[in-house]
């Protein structure tokens, strides 16, 4: 199988190049050249399979250049080990009113980062040796939150790779904040902007399309890649959880083999919902899709209008990992719908770069709007159904999953689809979230820290404290830089001593 870039699609490289790479030299984004498309028969042998087993299945549909015992041996050390506080990595949890919650939190950064980020290492330490790459990879990461402290474990000290995380100084979570500028490692970077997630998103792709920082690093040894969702390697990885999420509800009796189900995601840079869109393009049996997102709803309203603008005010939510104005991932969504149309791809990202806007035409805005349902949640509602969840069923969810939560009920009641069975991907642990989730409780939290919060939260909340947020109470502090966004290129030079 090869991979081609959404702006020009007579590049062509195998799985692992694109994994290596990370985007195309074009600014493009690597795809498939064509889907795997699966049957029945294909879903049932997934059924007595572990959570391990069906990602090979998955997995080798598309990493064709890769060896059988090659992807056996990278899911083995991502999803073994004891790295997940759960044998089934990512359960399915059954709750009252037709709703099933795929919790995605039980790795060791306790977000669901870590379902993708615990396998790509692997991937690209494979893929180097495959393709006898000399030079070390740098791999900058922009975050909103999870993403970076789950990428920093994941490469923390894998050979012939470096990683550099940016994250907005004031706009993540005191846990997540703490999560990263405590990493230990000798290959690893944090540095805070002066800025909001997107400023860090803009920077490093700048960075990416630089030809002349390109040719800096290349002659020091150098090459760069990523791990945010615009690498291939960590996209792919979140299409298995879909697949194993089905198998789990035939295996405890709520569908039967074909029938449809709902998946409401918690969306900020496509990336999560788009690993679903491509599970139902394969053919496993997806009704319809819930973009859920926040008051920064820039994705709620190009799904019901077709009009991408990201010329609005940016929030900062208590739901930090979707405070994104700028989707990446939407650009391998709209190269499908036009059936692999590089030139219009680049007259839209183009009008994006240039005027913060474009239109896809009513066209394409019908497809969109077949293929998904769309709505946010402001902060009220948020806190609302974080304690409406809790008062029902005795379980505590974090603010992104409240926001997928209210979009699933919202979306029942404006379709009348009640039978159709709902899973809410739940992708952070409450416990980085303890402030706002207390609140949520109507607990008072005033004047203490984080870590009396996670304390406080035990009390309400089924599940243990995750084992790597506890320990964040007496961990060193290692990373202090910030810098403004126009100065992260020189930041990596600096960290390189180029």
């Amino acid at each position: 199988m090869n991979y081609i870039s959404t702006r020009n699609k007579k590049i062509k490289v195998t799985a692992a190049q694109a994994i290596i790479k990370g985007i195309a030299e074009d600014g493009g984004l690597f795809v498939p050249e064509v889907f795997p498309v699966i049957d029945k028969s294909f879903l049932q042998t997934l059924y007595t399979c572990s959570y391990q087993e069906r990602a090979y299945k998955i997995l080798s549909l598309y990493l064709t250049d890769y060896t059988e015992q090659e992807i056996k041996n990278c899911i083995a050390n991502a999803y073994g080990n004891n790295k997940f506080d759960t044998s089934g990595i990512a359960p399915v949890i059954i709750l009252k009113n037709n709703y099933q919650c795929l919790e995605l939190w039980h790795g060791p950064t306790s977000a669901f980062k870590d379902m993708a980020l615990q396998l790509l290492p692997q991937l690209m330490s494979t893929a180097l040796k495959k393709t006898d790459e000399e030079n070390n990879i740098i791999i900058l990461v922009a975050t909103s939150g999870d993403t970076g402290k789950a990428a920093l474990e994941g490469f923390c000290d894998v050979p012939q790779v470096n990683i550099v995380v940016f994250y907005p100084d004031q706009g993540v979570s005191d846990i997540q904040r703490q999560q990263m500028i405590t990493q230990k490692g000798d290959n690893v970077k944090v540095v805070a902007i002066k800025g909001n997630f997107d400023d860090a998103q803009s920077g490093v792709k700048n960075i990416f399309n630089d030809k002349t920082f390109a040719c800096t690093l290349k002659k020091a040894g150098y090459q760069l890649s990523s791990a945010n969702s615009i690498n291939w390697g960590r996209l792919l990885p979140q299409i298995v959880y879909y697949f194993s999420a089905y198998a789990d509800l035939v295996n405890n009796h709520s569908i039967q083999t074909g029938d449809k189900i709902n998946f409401a995601v918690p969306t900020g840079n496509f990336g999560d919902i788009l690993a679903g869109f491509y599970a139902k393009k394969m053919g496993l049996p997806i009704n319809k899709l819930i973009c859920a997102s926040n008051s920064n709803n820039v994705l709620t309203e190009f799904l019901t209008t077709g009009s991408y603008d990201k010329n609005r005010q940016f929030f900062k939510t208590i739901s930090p990992s979707m405070d994104i104005l700028i989707s990446s991932n939407l650009e391998r969504l709209l190269f499908y719908l036009t059936e692999n149309n590089d030139k219009q791809i680049n007259e839209w990202m183009d009008s994006l770069n240039k005027t913060g806007h474009y239109d896809v035409g009513k066209q394409y805005r019908s497809k969109l709007q077949n293929l998904f349902f769309a709505d946010w949640i402001n902060e009220t509602q948020t806190l609302e159904m974080i304690k409406k969840v809790y008062d029902k069923n005795n379980y505590v969810i974090d603010p992104h999953t409240a926001v997928a939560w209210q979009a699933a009920e919202n979306y029942k009641k404006r379709t009348d689809d009640n039978k159709t069975p709902m899973v809410v991907l739940s992708t952070a642990s409450p416990y980085k979230f303890n402030d706002s989730v207390l609140t949520a409780l109507n607990v008072n939290i005033q004047g203490q820290n984080e870590f009396t919060l996670l304390k406080k939260l035990k009390k309400y909340n089924q599940q243990n404290i995750p084992a790597g947020l506890s320990a964040l109470e007496h961990a060193v502090v290692k990373h202090t830089d910030i810098c403004q966004p126009e100065e992260m290129a020189d930041i990596i030079k600096k960290y390189l001593k180029i």
